[in-house]
């Protein structure tokens, strides 16, 4: 596009171009809280903990407006229950969720539809209506809240421009593909003109090539937009790529929070580090995931992960790092990855494992903002 699509968060109406007020992606995102999850506990199917089935328990988490906040966890661990109470499909048994300010909860019917229209939605399957074209299948939020067909005209038609469809827009579901049905999602999502767009496994029906270009989608209405985006995966290449905060939740508890970077270099609870260790630089050669065990023996040697900022590694920290690992030291992988829109290197490498030698280690490598983890002991 020539020019910047502008939205304005929360109203409805023709959109407005606009290269010069673009929100500057540079700059610290603003502490203001657009949605707050204030000890929010959940109980299916009786009511109550002694009766029930708690699905979340005194969650408490807040995302930043502006931000792109990624809440993952494995299957069953609350993602979608946490997600669905933001628009009040799901209310909590205790706890408030807070949208600007406002429980949800305490809403009615008239105030939830409008709440509603200021919360944008794209879903896994797409949800596309197979009767209606791509404009149509766009143009339907629009349609339900009554806005005259010039003004929808005006609004659906940049919007199909921004997700790069505006050739497709007399087509029909069944001839367009995965890829192309989510930047449909993703349009109808927006039309309203919402302040939060959440996201619920959009891209996991999607193969590798077309869930990177609908990510960089995402992180360019982010960036162009200022819009809030929600979303939960259980993708830890998603999280890296688009997310600039995590928060990890495992049985109904959030475990882990706060920066990606912060999160993904120097994971803190169990449930994160088994989540990142799919992703290359967590990974473990598979002879060596195979030999690891939890504590050392006689003549064993600890397994260990260092990161860093890339930077630091490119300027010299490599080789200072790796004479500090004296000469019985191995390394096993390396990688340099991109997280939150910052580089990162990450080694594995295996040294004696006595514990004068790790702690010495360890002394020396916090000054230099290296992040140490032993990961077993190898014989």
């Amino acid at each position: 596009m020539s020019a910047a699509f502008k939205i304005e968060p929360g109203r409805t109406g023709a959109p407005r171009i606009d290269s010069s007020r673009l929100p500057d992606s540079s700059k610290a995102l603003s502490a203001e809280k657009i949605v707050s999850f204030d000890l929010v506990s959940k109980t299916f199917d009786g009511g109550s903990s002694e009766t029930g089935f708690a699905a979340l328990s005194n969650v408490n988490l807040d995302i930043e407006k502006g931000s792109t906040t990624a809440i993952i966890g494995r299957s069953g661990a609350g993602k979608s229950t946490l997600i669905r109470m933001v628009n009040g499909l799901e209310k909590p048994s205790r706890g408030r969720v807070l949208v600007d300010g406002t429980d949800v909860a305490t809403l009615d019917e008239t105030q939830l539809r409008t709440l509603r229209r200021s919360i944008g939605m794209i879903f896994q399957h797409f949800n596309l209506l197979a009767s209606r074209t791509v404009f149509d299948n766009v143009a339907l939020p629009l349609e339900i809240t009554g806005l005259p067909r010039h003004e929808i005209v005006a609004r659906v038609a940049p919007l199909l421009d921004l997700v790069g469809l505006a050739d497709k827009r007399d087509r029909y579901p069944s001839e367009i593909s995965g890829g192309q049905k989510q930047r449909v999602g993703i349009a109808r999502a927006l039309a309203t003109n919402p302040k939060l767009l959440l996201s619920d496994e959009a891209t996991s029906a999607l193969d590798p090539e077309t869930t990177q270009a609908v990510l960089d989608l995402l992180r360019r209405i982010n960036r162009e937009l200022g819009l809030t985006i929600l979303l939960i995966t259980h993708e830890m290449e998603v999280v890296k790529r688009v997310a600039d905060r995590v928060a990890v939740i495992d049985a109904g508890t959030i475990v882990e929070s706060g920066a990606t970077y912060d999160v993904f270099s120097a994971p803190q609870h169990a449930t994160t580090k088994a989540l990142l260790s799919g992703l290359p630089g967590y990974r473990l050669p598979p002879e060596i995931a195979q030999q690891l065990k939890p504590a050392p023996s006689a003549s064993s040697h600890a397994v260990l992960r260092l990161s860093a900022a890339a930077q630091s590694a490119e300027s010299g920290l490599s080789a200072s790092l790796f004479s500090r690992l004296g000469a019985g030291h191995a390394l096993l992988s390396g990688f340099v990855d991109e997280i939150g829109g910052r580089p990162l290197a990450s080694f594995i490498v295996k040294i004696p494992a006595s514990t004068a030698q790790t702690e010495k280690l360890q002394a020396e490598l916090s000054p230099l903002g290296v992040n140490h983890e032993v990961l077993g002991y190898v014989d």
